[in-house]
């Protein structure tokens, strides 16, 4: 797997965890100030599309994951 590929299954997996978390319907509610880590991911990715610059991807690149394409 390639960071670029990493880096977006890591946003997914933060997303839905912080949407159960944060939801007032979910089962797993805990607070909705979880949403407010949805939107911090959510302009992390809106950021990393326009700079194409990504926190996330070069620390998985200096723990040795390829970048790919």
């Amino acid at each position: 797997m390639t960071s670029w590929q990493l880096v977006r299954v890591i946003a997914g997996t933060f997303i839905l965890l912080s949407l159960a978390f944060g939801v007032p319907g979910s089962p797993w509610f805990i607070n909705q100030w979880w949403l407010a880590f949805t939107a911090f991911v959510g302009a992390n990715l809106l950021q990393s599309g326009v700079t194409k610059w990504c926190l996330m991807e070069s620390i998985l690149r200096k723990f040795g994951l390829r970048s790919g394409n």
